[in-house]
């Protein structure tokens, strides 16, 4: 059993990734740019008797993610699965009121990351003769929202992307799945709107995905045999149909 790439790991649906595949017996290779949250997170994992290799990392620094790909140890190799979790959303602003600032942030995390993260690891699953990339999507890559402007470019991009590697890889026994996610309780909202009391509000009178049902699908994603390939999934909760319309006052 190979090990798995974790980006992201620190909280939310990358330490639920964390978790579950440690459950399941895989060695974790995780970064994050907290790296008091990774440290915390290699003490709890030690439970699972698994090996973690953690790494503080901006994945917004292409230096330091390749320096990181470099430095993975060989005892975890090979490298089965790489979820590329990291990723952020900033504002909810009409474009012409929006902060470039945060639109680098996004560009820069949301597709340079993912972009920097996956040439470097598909070096590795390439010369090994098989992996599975798993990026982390959103219904707002399938989708526009008002005030969604840049994220939801970000996350179209990530759904171009996977076709696209789909295609590169068709000769290999690479697989490529995206998971595209509605609304997730996670510290999403406070990233986006830097207001704990706002953040809450985006989940009130609905009961949202938690973190771990995220995980649970990319599990279940990466754990199909290796001739089947998940290419998308969109989970949303029970009262959300799309990136517009849900209904917070069914009971």
């Amino acid at each position: 059993m190979g090990s798995v790439i974790i980006t992201g790991a620190s909280s939310g649906i990358g330490r639920a990734c964390a978790e579950l595949f440690a459950k399941s017996g895989h060695d974790l290779i995780v970064n994050a740019r907290r790296i008091d949250r990774l440290e915390s997170l290699a003490r709890d994992l030690q439970q699972y008797k698994i090996k973690v290799f953690f790494k503080q990392v901006d994945m917004m620094n292409r230096k330091e993610v390749l320096e990181f790909v470099k430095s993975i140890p060989q005892a975890f190799h090979p490298i089965d699965v790489l979820i590329n979790n990291a990723g952020l959303s900033r504002g909810l602003e009409p474009l012409d009121k929006g902060s470039i600032d945060d639109w680098q942030e996004m560009i820069d995390t949301n597709i340079k990351g993912v972009l920097y993260m996956t040439k470097a690891v598909l070096t590795i699953m390439r010369f090994q003769g098989h992996g599975h990339i798993i990026n982390l999507g959103s219904i707002a890559g399938h989708e526009s929202y008002p005030g969604g402007n840049v994220y939801c470019a970000t996350k179209a991009a990530i759904k171009s992307l996977t076709k696209s590697l789909r295609m590169d890889l068709i000769r290999t026994n690479i697989r490529v799945t995206s998971v595209d996610p509605g609304m997730v309780e996670t510290e999403f909202s406070e990233v986006r709107f830097r207001d704990k009391e706002r953040a809450k509000k985006v989940y009130q009178n609905i009961r949202p995905l938690t973190a771990g049902d995220v995980a649970e699908v990319i599990h279940f994603c990466a754990t199909r045999p290796p001739h089947v390939n998940i290419e998308d999934v969109i989970v949303t909760p029970t009262q959300q149909v799309n990136a517009m319309m849900n209904d917070r006052d069914y009971k």
